[in-house]
């Protein structure tokens, strides 16, 4: 695949994660875990756009690095940091609080990206797209 091909993922994998966050009515499942996932997949994305002829390994390791690293970041709790946390984008890319649950959900996004990732150089591999 190319880097259109990984910015239109990292794209439409943002805005769904986005609207499961927003869409109360999605049930409190989706609200509360879907979007830590598709955080993660947009994350790996991200970095395949950025880097699309490393290996498919690299990307995955440096998701975890990064994704991780956030979620262990939200233990330090000073007034600079809290304060970013509290604007809309701050929100969204540092989180708030640790959760353990969140990391089993960057988890599962990270490895649902890079099937889907693999899947889809495949099928395009095969279809000569």
């Amino acid at each position: 695949m190319n880097k259109l091909h990984y910015c239109l993922l990292t794209t439409a994998t943002l805005l769904i994660g986005y609207f499961s966050r927003q869409n109360s009515q999605a049930g409190t499942f989706i609200h509360d875990y879907a979007g830590d996932a598709l955080w993660a997949g947009m994350i790996y994305f991200g970095f395949r756009f950025l880097i699309p002829k490393s290996p498919l390994k690299t990307s995955v390791l440096y998701t975890f690095l990064f994704t991780y690293c956030i979620e262990i970041s939200q233990l330090y709790q000073a007034d600079w940091i809290n304060a970013i946390r509290h604007t809309k984008l701050g929100g969204l890319v540092l989180g708030f609080g640790f959760l353990w649950s969140d990391l089993l959900m960057y988890t599962i996004g990270i490895a649902s990206a890079f099937l889907l990732d693999l899947w889809l150089s495949k099928f395009m591999k095969n279809r000569k797209l």
